[in-house]
């Protein structure tokens, strides 16, 4: 086994499923078993340490669903979770609260997680009463620390949510999220409600704290051009599982799914000849242009059965999804 095998993830989802029941269908009024809808189908990520992992997807493909149950926010219906190399899968309350000085998430709407009746220094210590840690006064000395740490001034401390600007409200969130001092981090779509500016500025300012504190950082996202210089790797999730997953820069020079593909495709441009030259595609499109691998092009030690497709490795850490043939 090569070394690089052998290091622990930060964090590793392994065969996740998540289904929830579909209250009112046609099976329910007649007497017979509810249906499920299946968000999150036989998905396995792993987020190395030090790393960025991005996770993009367009809305209802299920990535924010796989932030929530790494985080234990939400329950997987089926599968693990691993921080650190732990099982936490079934953890308690308890048990849990040490894990949770481990990783901590950043929500998309900052104005929602941030509480209206505390002040920013409120906010930002928080943490430290949950875990009864320090004193009032250091309390307030770190998180002063940390404001300056996200770009903002000691003094905005004593300021409400409802006073900042929607950028501003997110470095506050990173700060919090930060006051434990953890090494792992979700961050769901936490740039979507911002505009083009402030979010490069958020995107920058996680760039250089994650270099500087060696997070470990899954960034949930549905613009593949908002994470390329942050991410080291992405996965690409398509209706509730992983269809491609590689190397940043060789999803964006050498995608070979038709999802990932139309992703790019989706990306903004400036040239107008590239503008007018963009498509649609749809789910049917997609589904016809699945690749097609023989056996012997693939790297497996798996049984693959000839109906797919499997999520395969076609060269050194790309994987796609594809059918196989004999």
């Amino acid at each position: 086994m090569l070394a690089s095998e052998m290091i622990t993830p930060a964090l590793e989802l392994r065969q996740i499923y998540k289904s929830f029941p579909i209250k009112g269908g046609l099976k329910t009024l007649f007497g017979g078993k509810t249906e499920a809808h299946i968000a999150v189908n036989n998905v396995t990520l792993c987020l190395k340490p030090k790393t960025v992992l991005g996770l993009v997807g367009e809305s209802g493909s299920g990535k924010s669903t796989c932030g929530l149950m790494a985080m234990r926010l939400l329950e997987a219906t089926q599968g693990q979770i691993f921080v650190n190399g732990q099982d936490v899968t079934n953890f308690d309350h308890a048990k849990l609260k040490p894990i949770r000085r481990q990783m901590q998430i950043i929500f998309q709407n900052s104005y929602e997680s941030l509480n209206p009746m505390m002040t920013l220094t409120q906010i930002i210590a928080e943490p430290y009463v949950i875990h009864d840690m320090h004193t009032r006064r250091e309390r307030v000395e770190l998180a002063g620390d940390l404001l300056e740490m996200v770009g903002l001034d000691r003094s905005y401390g004593n300021r409400y949510a409802h006073e900042l600007s929607g950028g501003q409200r997110q470095r506050v969130s990173i700060a919090r999220a930060l006051a434990l001092k953890p090494n792992i981090l979700v961050a769901d779509e936490p740039t979507s409600a911002l505009d083009v500016s402030v979010k490069a500025q958020v995107i920058n300012l996680l760039h250089d704290l994650q270099q500087e504190m060696g997070l470990s950082i899954l960034f949930i996202s549905h613009e593949l051009n908002v994470i390329r210089s942050l991410a080291d790797e992405i996965a690409v999730m398509y209706r509730g599982h992983i269809v491609e997953q590689a190397p940043t820069e060789t999803i964006f020079q050498n995608a070979r799914h038709p999802y990932t593909k139309s992703l790019l495709n989706a990306i903004p441009s400036l040239d107008p000849k590239q503008r007018s030259q963009k498509t649609f595609i749809t789910p049917a499109q997609i589904n016809e242009q699945i690749p097609v691998f023989r056996r012997g092009e693939i790297s497996t030690d798996k049984q693959l059965d000839g109906l797919g497709p499997h999520l395969v490795e076609i060269s050194d850490g790309h994987f796609v999804e594809a059918f196989i043939k004999e």
